[in-house]
């Protein structure tokens, strides 16, 4: 079936911001987003409330949609319920996936890994749907779908205070939580996750790094046609 037209724009505008593309504050206008998909104004009100719901696109007066300036109290909090959130992932997980599960685990990684130091952005968004696919294999889809908006706010505020070409997570990291899955010792799995996001949060700094502008339209041409 074709996807609809309001979530290939969700989707295509989640990627590119997850992936750094697009930076904080930058205007999304209605009608060169319409334009770029071939939809109306109406089609793409929807796919930015979308993605206003999940606190990547704030609405301003006199500005419109732009995607989300969170504050560092903001970015701090979020990280915070993150932390919490896998930690309790990961306990539930403990000597509770299957095989399969394991394999999947342990591709995803290696793709990750062929994709670090090569495709900085790709490598970024694999990293956090890492997180997503240990919340998936719970079988929760509260915690499927808390995971999801969080791993995604989380990368859009590593796009304003984190340091210069910190990734945000590393794939040692990622490796080790799969052996540890294997292993199945719970107190082990929640501390290697708190350690793992800890150095994520540690890497993020108070004041946001200068950024070059770029054309919104030339940036999302790519991710209109994916």
């Amino acid at each position: 079936m074709t996807e609809p037209r309001d979530h290939a724009i969700v989707r295509a505008l989640r990627n590119a911001i997850i992936e750094q593309a697009i930076t904080p504050g930058t205007r999304l206008p209605e009608d060169m987003i319409g334009e770029k998909f071939g939809v109306s104004r109406t089609v793409v009100r929807t796919a930015l409330s979308q993605l206003s719901s999940e606190g990547l696109v704030e609405h301003r007066r006199n500005r419109g949609a732009i995607v989300a300036e969170p504050s560092w109290n903001e970015a701090r909090d979020t990280f915070d319920l993150r932390l919490a959130l896998e930690e309790m992932v990961v306990a539930r997980l403990a000597g509770a996936l299957r095989p399969d599960q394991i394999a999947a685990l342990e591709a995803h990684v290696d793709e990750e890994e062929r994709a670090q130091n090569l495709d900085e952005p790709h490598s970024i968004r694999l990293a956090g749907e890492f997180h997503v696919m240990l919340a998936e294999f719970t079988g929760s889809k509260v915690l499927t779908q808390y995971m999801r908006e969080l791993a995604s706010r989380c990368c859009l505020m590593l796009a304003l205070y984190s340091r210069p070409h910190s990734s945000e997570c590393g794939v040692t990291e990622h490796r080790e939580l799969v052996e540890l899955l294997k292993r199945g010792n719970q107190h082990e799995l929640v501390r290697a996750m708190h350690d793992h996001l800890g150095g994520v949060i540690e890497r993020a700094l108070i004041t946001p790094p200068k950024r070059e502008d770029r054309d919104i339209g030339d940036i999302l041409a790519s991710y209109a046609s994916d």
